[in-house]
């Protein structure tokens, strides 16, 4: 539990930081959880639940010094597709099944971090990260987008969102004050973020619109939504029913989840710990994480993971530790015990507006058009992780975005790049001959170099690959030597294809030969039998070496090279 280490080394200096930062940082915290619950599909209140338990939850069992835990915008797609359809209308219904996938997502976050799965976030490069970001932060605007105006769409994914939007629009469906309100929210929440950021734009926008709302009793006069009177009190532990769903019914969605969620954390953590000084346990945030997830799930809450908008709130106001959240956790309990009224005139107009500058604020425009310019095949990959939340769903779209990460690695390694290498007058080593047309190469030596790991699935194009460029040689061929270096692996199926290929190259009198092999690779040559079959004659510790053998056992001289 880092929270000991904490309190041991727990400066007194720092308390006064810790408070001030957990109240201001309260004033964010309530209007985002709230509108997250709504995001979701459930009652606003379930989303000061979800925030108040994963505070202390993370406060005992996280690495990170001030990262904010609660219900993020990347997990309210998630959230409503699974829990929107499966509760039909019922909204105790909808609870249990929010809070029973946070178990089961926590459950797979603690499992992971007990295996040290904590790589697994790498498996996501940017251009994929980005595609499924683009993706969420559009379904979160075209969620919130009817709410805006006044009334609700049902819908399964972004085009019939739209669709319904449209319908609403056109059937008249909008409540101008709503609309109003909403936008007015926006346009402070985004303005103050560009003009003033220094100033916590969604706290001046919820409290202006529950003012406003309450002065001109808007929900009496205009019929717009508002949160009404909150339950008094404090979640109470319980654990959820969801008969008769049954746990796979759940799971795709809570992995989903888990993987989305831990991911954000991931990155989040590792950039303030950069700024901190500090270094974080990646299988210690898993565990953290999963914890925290599980309490949520077992104490009326839902699904949660780092905030990127709050954590740099509780950084700027000067925290140090997790006992900003800690007392952050405490403002809202106390709000909730003693005051449940204060916030019963706030519109849910400005709750869509500040989820939906979240889902602004996710969007990676600048990193798209980057991957564009610079790396056109990984705009591709971005752009069909996108379309694939966008037009599949968010949980296929996640779960198809993973899978085109395998595929892209697979392929950039099924289809290396490889080179006949030459020598280069003035120029040390030796160089690929397609790129330096000047370079020379010696008379009965290909030297092909391989950059890549060799396995089941590129083994065979290697073969080809090597037989190709003994076919075009510019002399016969005596050697064939492999400059091994970036080969960091070598499979069963990958070995038993050298060793035909070394069998076909002898048939036609020619010496297969490896330069510069790292020793872990030349172990499993070893342990399969081939490196002995191959003759340990036959592997240089360099290339220059292997020249050197080659050129007095075939009696080659420089000369004739040289000419």
């Amino acid at each position: 539990m880092p929270i000991i280490s904490v309190l041991k080394n727990y400066n007194l200096s720092w308390l006064i930081k810790d408070v001030s930062a957990g109240i201001a940082l309260t004033a964010i915290l309530i209007p985002a959880g709230m509108g997250y619950a709504v995001a979701a599909g459930l009652p606003a209140i379930y989303g000061l639940y979800a925030t108040i338990i994963p505070l202390l939850a993370y406060a005992i069992f996280g690495p990170s010094r001030i990262l904010v835990l609660g219900p993020d915008s990347a997990l309210i797609p998630l959230i409503a597709t699974t829990v929107v359809p499966l509760s039909g209308g019922d909204p105790i219904r909808a609870i249990a099944i929010a809070g029973m996938l946070s178990i089961i997502a926590g459950g797979i976050c603690i499992i992971a971090g007990l295996l040290k799965f904590g790589f697994v976030t790498d498996l996501l490069s940017k251009p994929i990260r980005y595609g499924y970001l683009n993706g969420i932060a559009i379904s979160v605007l075209v969620g919130q987008l009817p709410k805006i105006f006044g009334f609700s769409v049902d819908s399964d994914n972004i085009w019939d969102g739209l669709l319904g939007f449209w319908q609403g629009v056109q059937d008249g469906r909008t409540n101008y004050t709503s609309l109003a309100i909403g936008l007015g929210c926006l346009a402070i929440i985004l303005g103050l973020k560009k003009l003033a950021p220094k100033i916590p734009g969604v706290l001046v926008a919820v409290v202006a619109a529950t003012i406003i709302s309450s002065i001109f009793e808007l929900s009496q006069r205009s019929g717009i939504s508002v949160i009404g009177v909150l339950p008094q009190g404090l979640p109470s532990f319980q654990i959820p029913s969801i008969a008769p769903l049954k746990f796979a019914n759940l799971f795709s969605s809570a992995l989903a989840i888990a993987m989305v969620s831990f991911t954000d954390l991931s990155v989040l953590s590792r950039t303030f710990a950069i700024r901190g000084g500090y270094k974080v346990d990646r299988n210690q945030e898993l565990f953290a994480l999963g914890l925290a997830n599980i309490a949520a799930g077992l104490f009326q809450g839902f699904a949660i993971s780092s905030s990127t908008s709050r954590t740099p709130v509780a950084e700027a106001a000067g925290s140090k530790t997790q006992i900003t959240g800690v007392v952050g956790a405490a403002c809202i309990a106390l709000i909730l015990v003693f005051a449940p009224t204060l916030l019963k005139n706030l519109p849910q107009a400005s709750l869509s507006a500040v989820v939906m500058s979240a889902g602004l604020s996710i969007l990676e425009l600048k990193g798209t058009l980057r991957l564009y310019q610079l790396r056109r095949f990984e705009f591709v990959l971005s752009i069909i992780c996108f379309l694939g939340v966008a037009l599949l769903g968010v949980i296929q779209g996640i779960f198809g975005s993973l899978g085109l990460a395998l595929f892209a690695f697979v392929w950039s390694a099924w289809r290396p790049h490889y080179a006949v290498l030459g020598r280069i007058d003035g120029i040390k080593g030796y160089h690929d001959v397609v790129r330096h047309p000047e370079a020379r190469r010696i008379p009965g030596l290909v030297i092909f170099r391989w950059d890549a790991p060799l396995f089941f699935a590129n083994a065979e194009t290697f073969t080809e690959r090597v037989m190709q460029a003994v076919a075009t040689a510019p002399t016969p061929t005596n050697w064939v030597l492999v400059a091994a270096e970036p080969v960091t692996d070598i499979d069963l199926t990958a070995a038993d294809a050298i060793a035909e290929l070394d069998k076909t190259l002898c048939q036609a009198g020619i010496e297969l030969c490896f330069a510069e092999m790292k020793g872990p690779t030349k172990d499993r040559l070893k342990r399969y039998g081939l490196f002995s079959k191959l003759g340990i004659e036959n592997f240089f510790p360099t290339i220059g070496q292997a020249v050197d053998v080659y050129l007095e056992t075939n009696q080659v001289q420089w000369k004739d090279w040289d000419e």
